[in-house]
């Protein structure tokens, strides 16, 4: 199920790695105080389906998505949790198929033109573009756009502060995500005071 609409007027998507489970709440709060009400937790951890769920349930302002989704059992799991959207570093036709069927809004990953394509044809015109910065970036993304208008994208890895502007004004780029905003040092540090700093500096880039 494509997400486009789900992300209308969204910029900013911070991708969160969340060791402990107990930060999930405070970080949250702390992001939606900064400006910024969409989040992409990472399942790379083994707090983050947890933290999904908790997040979900107990700050229902922030729109909560799950990242790194690699598997049908990951995509069962993260709507039970109650994700509202779910991202994935590419994409498997049984995931497409079990996104669809769930009515469960998918970012499903691209880094070729073959990909990208496939993706549009299964009704997917928002997609990721994953590892951005080494899959060719800015100028990959201008590449494309002219041959493929129809495609939007939400580019992430290797995006920090100083490149992010330079992602956004770019016409086929919805919004960004990136894991500068939540540095996972702070973050097991429950330093959110500098985190809050971080989140308003990425939250006035989407203005």
């Amino acid at each position: 199920m494509d997400a486009t609409n789900l992300f209308t007027g969204v910029r900013i998507v911070p991708v969160v790695v969340i060791d402990d489970v107990e930060l999930a709440i405070p970080m949250a709060e702390c992001l939606l105080d900064a400006g910024l009400n969409v989040i992409e937790v990472t399942l790379r951890t083994e707090a983050g389906l947890a933290s999904i769920e908790r997040i979900a349930s107990k700050v229902p302002s922030m729109i909560v998505g799950a990242g790194s989704i690699r598997s049908l059992a990951h995509l069962d799991a993260v709507i039970e949790a109650g994700a509202k959207f779910g991202v994935s570093p590419g994409s498997t036709d049984g995931l497409l198929e079990a996104a669809s069927a769930a009515g469960f809004p998918f970012i499903p990953g691209a880094i070729t033109p073959s990909e990208m394509m496939h993706l549009l044809q299964q009704g997917y015109r928002l997609q990721k573009f994953f590892p951005a910065e080494l899959a060719g970036g800015c100028a990959m993304l201008k590449a494309v756009s002219a041959p493929l208008p129809e495609i939007s994208f939400m580019p992430t890895g290797g995006i920090s502060v100083a490149t992010a502007s330079d992602y956004l004004a770019l016409d086929n780029v919805r919004a960004i995500g990136g894991s500068w905003i939540t540095p996972p040092d702070l973050l097991r540090a429950g330093n959110f005071s500098a985190i809050s700093r971080l989140a308003k500096d990425a939250a006035s880039l989407g203005l």
